[in-house]
């Protein structure tokens, strides 16, 4: 049975004042969902003192992004090593913003990943078209090229440590959502890819959140879905009471 992981991705907002006073409101809020688990990707700079605020509740810490070395002259950028001793258990590689504004590709989100997974971390992989390639019906191909040369090079180990997010960008902070069926037609199709590429077992356990404008209105009809098993959220987990409806499945 895999467990449920509903995820905030805060990008570039809240200062260290504003992280902490969220998770004191929303650490109460989202208490003994012991059935969902919780998680909020935050800046670099609020990490630390997060992950402080964060302990003795059921709310995970991770990065946004991360460099695949340990050290070394990469001005402006964070090792996988600082995001563990920050307090951070994952860390969000391949987000179509950093693809779109920041370079990313396939091979350094691979090269990522092994980073992240070689320092403890768990990892969010994220996935997913552009509405042209969409409009082209190039949905799976895309989605297949991000998921099977991100994770080129795992073994099935590794890949327990490994979620998949499947973020459509037209429908990233636009109002647009996939539909329920879409979503799962693409998962589905992720799920398919896994077992083509680990075997059945592994792709069976793995946990492939959805990403894209959802909202406590819209996230159980998501969440019914056969192969989605999370969400990756980002407008609507900046408010505590908004981040937990989506925890609670929008009660």
């Amino acid at each position: 049975m895999r467990k449920p992981f509903i995820c905030g991705n805060w990008k570039m907002y809240k200062t260290v004042a504003e992280a902490v006073a969220f998770i004191n409101e929303a650490k109460g809020l989202v208490a003994g969902t012991g059935d969902v688990e919780v998680g909020i990707g935050a800046p670099a700079t609020a990490l630390k003192s997060l992950a402080d605020a964060a302990k003795g509740t059921n709310i995970r810490i991770g990065g946004e992004n991360c460099h695949w070395e340990k050290e070394g002259a990469f001005t402006g950028e964070i090792s996988p090593g600082m995001l563990v001793e920050a307090g951070c258990s994952f860390v969000i590689i391949g987000h179509s913003e950093r693809r779109q504004y920041f370079g990313e590709t396939n091979e350094t989100a691979s090269k990522k990943i092994k980073a992240a997974l070689a320092s403890g971390l768990d990892v969010i992989l994220c996935c997913g078209e552009t509405l042209a390639e969409r409009e082209a019906g190039k949905t799976a191909a895309v989605v297949d090229d991000h998921v099977r040369n991100g994770l080129a090079g795992l073994d099935v180990r590794q890949l327990q440590k490994i979620v998949i997010a499947y973020e459509p960008v037209w429908a990233i902070g636009t109002g647009k959502t996939a539909t329920p069926a879409q979503a799962q037609e693409a998962h589905a199709g992720i799920r398919k890819l896994l077992a083509d590429l680990f075997g059945k077992n592994a792709a069976d356990s793995i946990r492939i959140q959805y990403g894209g404008s959802v909202k406590p209105e819209n996230v159980k009809e998501i969440m019914a879905q056969p192969d989605v098993d999370g969400a990756l959220v980002g407008g609507a987990s900046l408010k505590p009471d908004s981040f937990a409806k989506l925890v609670h499945y929008g009660k």
